[in-house]
């Protein structure tokens, strides 16, 4: 009789690493699709659209599938996500126009909705003080996105673009089957079955669900986002070529993901309010430096015309994005604690309403990146309006949080994340 605390273990390392696949296939067309735009002639936009259309299933599919894991088990709905993917991911390959390639990246986007199974399926193995651990563990997963930047442009160098579908096809269905055989199902952990799916679906109706939306589509959705985006800025703005981009822009995508079990570490610890907070503060202030555009400039002098110059190079746009990806992965964590304190006997549907909107964000921006670039020329304008939304979300949580947080205390309201305790 294997014992509980080894149950645990098995459960959290297996959906760690299957949802570590998951995200590097939710990723394909972050490497695959730069000579896929060469060889369809695509414009920047419609990069974006083929780089988001897995993320728009995924994002799509995580409300019914929470509803799911809440009423039949996270196993049992895990193991059928990878098994519905080996096939599409496969076929990826063997398109050759470019609708059919949107087509296989709508069935591949599947994989993506796995967070919202694997989220609840991890944290109720685990008792309430370490659930935020927990689930931030299972969400190191997304450092799936550094995965296929480091593995995939070996790939596309050695035997094309059309072999990475292949490999990743063969890596899902073992990876499912070694899930399948490792882990365990607790009865326990199922919602009643008298619940309905109406009464599953009244959180719609609380605006701290909506709030929560609001923050996770920042920190995962712009995640998201940036890591579909980054290796063809790379390419496209500093002339690197797809191998080296491609692990530059790992350099984003891995902390992004590897950091969040520190993030559950921090939430349990000093609360979601606190972290969550300094999170949006770090990013706004990055992306404000990181939006600046290549420019020159003559200013007349006494002397003549003098030409300057004001642009980020390489290693301190890589290090600011850097940082980035590290508060990113630790509000991934921190907003998910929000869930596991507020919603305990509903964290599957309430992962997966917040896990839709994180993932629209992640479907939503990268067209908006691709349009905005393709309106004003400006490749940093992604940065712009990312620095735009996050701006935004610090107003919202100023007047819904810290604000209270003062005015509860009885003195007058001031901005801080001291007033979170």
């Amino acid at each position: 009789m294997t014992s509980r605390k080894m149950q645990q273990l098995s459960v959290l390392t297996m959906s760690t690493l299957a949802f570590t696949v998951c995200f590097m296939v939710w990723m394909i067309f972050a490497v695959i699709g730069i000579p896929i735009k060469e060889q369809l002639g695509l414009n920047e936009t419609q990069f974006g659209i083929l780089a988001a259309m897995p993320v728009l299933t995924g994002s799509l599919i995580r409300l019914p599938l929470g509803m799911m894991t809440d009423r039949f088990g996270g196993r049992p709905v895990f193991f059928g996500i990878m098994m519905s993917t080996v096939l599409p991911i496969y076929l990826i390959g063997q398109a050759t126009e470019y609708w059919q390639l949107l087509v296989a990246g709508l069935f591949v986007g599947i994989a993506g909705g796995s967070f919202s199974v694997g989220i609840a399926y991890c944290a109720r193995w685990f008792e309430k003080q370490n659930q935020g651990f927990a689930m931030g563990v299972f969400g190191a997963g997304n450092a799936g996105a550094a995965l296929t930047k480091l593995l995939a442009p070996s790939i596309v160098v050695a035997y094309g673009w059309t072999m990475v579908p292949t490999v990743f096809a063969v890596m899902m269905l073992v990876t499912a089957l070694a899930f399948f055989v490792f882990t365990y199902s607790d009865p326990a952990h199922r919602v009643s079955s008298t619940v309905t799916v109406a009464q599953q679906l009244r959180a719609l109706k609380d605006p701290n669900v909506w709030k929560i939306c609001q923050y996770y589509s920042i920190v995962f959705g712009g995640y998201v986002a940036l890591a579909l985006w980054m290796t063809k800025y790379y390419v496209q703005e500093y002339g690197f070529d797809l191998t080296s981009a491609a692990f530059l822009a790992a350099c984003f995508s891995l902390p992004g993901g590897v950091l969040r079990a520190l993030g559950g570490w921090f939430s349990d610890k000093f609360g979601a309010h606190k972290v969550t907070w300094w999170v949006l503060w770090v990013c706004w202030i990055c992306l404000f430096i990181l939006s600046y555009p290549q420019t020159e400039f003559t200013v007349k002098t006494v002397t003549g015309p003098q030409t300057y110059e004001i642009h980020l190079n390489e290693y301190v746009f890589t290090a600011l994005l850097f940082v980035v990806g590290v508060a990113m992965a630790v509000g991934k964590a921190s907003v998910f604690k929000y869930i596991s304190d507020d919603y305990p006997k509903n964290i599957g549907v309430i992962s997966g309403i917040v896990g839709l909107a994180g993932g629209l964000g992640g479907f939503l921006l990268p067209i908006m990146f691709g349009a905005l670039v393709d309106l004003t020329g400006v490749r940093s304008s992604c940065f712009m309006l990312l620095y735009g939304v996050v701006w935004v979300s610090l107003i919202w949580m100023y007047w819904t949080e810290v604000r209270d947080a003062d005015l509860v205390r009885g003195r007058p309201a001031r901005v801080g994340a001291d007033n979170l305790e």
